[in-house]
């Protein structure tokens, strides 16, 4: 595109929501080059900050009309690539679009904008006993509007769902500009909603959403079992759920992410465990007081070491605090680390595991576990220096052979991170060519020019995921 349309769509933009609220210094986009990956940065051409519905319209046709390419992007913390302008678009960032809109607390719902994090929903209506279940592990900044776009869970959709199970309502700006309104409490005809959440941003852009919410449970148990090792851990998960109690919650931490806590926040766990679970129940008191007995007895018959159970709201808060902040534990044993997100039917975990522990000795790599273990869903982060390119090189390796391994155990590429880059050249392997390419004509009946959040979701036919020099530079 000529410099001189490129000056246009910048002036114009500025129009639009104001001068200041425009990007387009070196300085300024360096921010945005990058998402919660550290593998796959790509400079947009500008950043702008619209604050309404019709400013994301605006802006969105200013884009279709100059040909130039666009992405959403909340609070960056994604984990697949999803928010990158790969081919040096402009970045719609809506973190500014934060405002809830309505609560409706005797129907059970609340209307917020895209860029509204995860955990201000529930800390919104928790004066009216009623809270938002999806609780990715980033809640306290993830937003609403990325959430939807990666289908995003928790450690609490085991029992209660994903995102889409949530979301009732969205309005959403067509890649032509034009404004939308899908959904509703009984969704007839085509379910554009479900379409829509999971779609990584590639059919439009979410401006506004209405959520469906939940009653607060009476009653919660919070249980933490130890194992001597991972596989005994992971066999335990399927007799858990064999028990035909269901947990709220089944989550597990290995032996590298209690050291990592320990370190860093000085959480003391049972000493010789080289994994945990994490269990929960919840719901009404007389109920849940039967669930926590009985799913400790099945902890103890698969060989836990010991299983505590809080006694107290405020240790229960300490077990999960400790759960949440796994992720950022690990930056005391590594400068980086790579967090997948394949998934497998819970009976194969203790194989994937096994597995996993053969590809981080293949690569000569340290991999720690910490996942939804209930659902299946796995996050080995790959702990690793950026600054030493062979050891990147042997990360990026060891990702595609966990996702393949994925495949091959019947699971899936991802359980909430969504495609985005680093998993789109494996979509080749997870679907026929007739579903890929069913996929592609839906998308095009929305986007022909293929310009919303391009190069995403589907293959390109490169043997290599990493973003080349050339997607990191800027043309203004």
């Amino acid at each position: 595109m000529a410099p001189s349309s490129i000056k246009g769509l910048l002036a114009e933009m500025g129009r639009i929501v104001g001068r200041e609220r425009v990007l387009a210094d070196r300085s300024a986009l360096l921010v945005h080059e990058n998402d919660g990956s550290t593998l796959h940065p790509a400079a947009p051409r500008a950043v702008v900050y619209p604050t309404t519905t019709a400013e994301v319209a605006a802006i969105v046709s200013a884009c279709a009309a100059a040909g130039v390419p666009f992405v959403a992007r909340g609070a960056g913390t994604g984990l697949s690539g999803g928010a990158m302008a790969l081919d040096g678009g402009v970045v719609l960032a809506l973190n500014r679009m934060n405002r809830i809109l309505a609560v409706d607390a005797p129907n059970a719902r609340i209307v917020v904008q895209p860029g509204v994090t995860n955990l201000a929903v529930s800390r919104t209506v928790a004066e009216h006993g009623l809270y938002y279940a999806p609780d990715p592990s980033s809640q306290a900044v993830c937003t609403i509007g990325g959430n939807i776009a990666h289908n995003s869970g928790g450690p609490h959709t085991l029992k209660y769902g994903v995102t889409v199970n949530h979301v009732l309502a969205l309005e959403l700006v067509l890649p032509d500009g034009r404004v939308l309104r899908v959904g509703g409490p009984e969704r007839p005809g085509y379910d554009l909603v479900a379409l829509l959440c999971g779609s990584d941003g590639t059919l439009g852009i979410v401006t506004e959403v209405t959520l469906r919410l939940l009653r607060r449970p009476q009653a919660q148990a919070t249980l933490l079992a130890a194992f001597e090792k991972p596989d005994a851990a992971s066999r335990a998960v399927a007799a858990l759920i064999a028990t035909g109690c269901v947990p709220a919650a089944l989550e597990m931490l290995d032996a590298t992410c209690v050291e990592a806590l320990e370190a860093a926040f000085g959480f003391r766990f049972p000493e010789g465990a080289g994994a945990l679970l994490l269990v929960e129940a919840d719901g009404p008191a007389v109920v849940v007081d039967a669930q926590a007995g009985e799913l400790e007895r099945a902890c103890l018959a698969a060989g836990a070491l010991s299983v505590r159970v809080a006694q107290s709201e405020a240790e229960r808060a300490e077990l999960w605090t400790a759960r949440k902040k796994a992720f950022g534990a690990l930056g005391r044993l590594a400068r980086n680390y790579y967090t997948q997100d394949g998934v497998v039917p819970r009976t194969r975990l203790p194989e994937m595991l096994r597995r996993i522990a053969d590809i981080a000795a293949e690569h000569r790599l340290r991999i720690a576990n910490v996942f939804h273990a209930g659902d299946g869903n796995l996050h080995p982060c790959i702990l690793f220096d950026d600054r030493d390119p062979d050891e990147r090189a042997r990360v990026l390796a060891a990702g595609q052979q966990i996702l393949q391994a994925c495949l091959k155990l019947g699971g899936s590429l991802s359980g909430e991170h969504g495609i985005g880059i680093e998993k789109r050249e494996a979509m080749a392997q997870a679907f026929s060519g007739e579903t890929l390419d069913t996929m592609r004509r839906l998308r095009s009946a929305l986007d022909p020019a293929g310009l919303c959040n391009p190069k995403k979701l589907f293959p390109t036919g490169s043997a290599c995921v990493e973003v080349g020099p050339e997607h990191r530079q800027v043309a203004l």
